[in-house]
């Protein structure tokens, strides 16, 4: 699957905006760890922008989020291992991560939602004024962004990756796609 076709289908199947902006952010920094292990960035990039696809569809089940969007995808011609990673992003299935592309998804998407948690609290509201120093306060206080569940997001480690270079990585990426982002 291309990026253009992944996009009109997340298009088709979500239609909040912010979970679009998410899609794309959660695409981003996949992209910049595949960029870091020398992985397929088109292939990371597409297990970011879709690992999404069925929010809407069960918010009300979480039980059944990320596995109806695995069933999904797999009419489509997409990696295994995409899909794979996809079903594993989510914690309450407890599926094993093994693949560094699980590993990569599964704490890249609540780490968005701290960067932009993050970014909305800074007072220009700007995340290209935001610095990792900034995220790391906000990582450590247990109160704030508490959707980002930093159990999940210090899973970086499984990536060989301490907590301030996965967040540098994130950053980046987010800030490279600002404008998308409306950040």
């Amino acid at each position: 699957m291309e990026r253009a076709e992944a996009i009109n289908l997340l298009k088709e199947k979500v239609k909040s905006k912010n979970l679009i902006k998410h899609c794309l952010a959660v695409e981003a920094v996949m992209r910049g760890l595949a960029e870091r292990f020398n992985e397929n960035q088109e292939k990371w990039g597409l297990a970011g922008l879709l690992h999404d696809i069925d929010y809407e569809e069960t918010k009300n089940d979480p039980a059944r989020h990320s596995l109806l969007g695995a069933e999904m995808l797999g009419r489509y011609n997409l990696d295994q291992e995409i899909i794979e990673a996809i079903k594993a992003h989510n914690e309450i299935h407890n599926l094993p991560r093994q693949s560094q592309i699980a590993k990569a998804l599964f704490c890249s998407d609540p780490t968005t939602g701290l960067i932009v948690a993050s970014t909305l609290v800074f007072p220009s509201k700007m995340i290209k004024d935001l610095t990792v120093e900034n995220v790391l306060n906000r990582y450590k206080e247990k109160s704030f962004a508490r959707g980002a569940n930093r159990i999940t997001i210090a899973t970086c480690q499984e990536l060989s990756l301490s907590l301030l270079e996965f967040l540098q990585i994130a950053l980046k990426a987010m800030q490279n796609i600002a404008g998308d982002l409306g950040l």
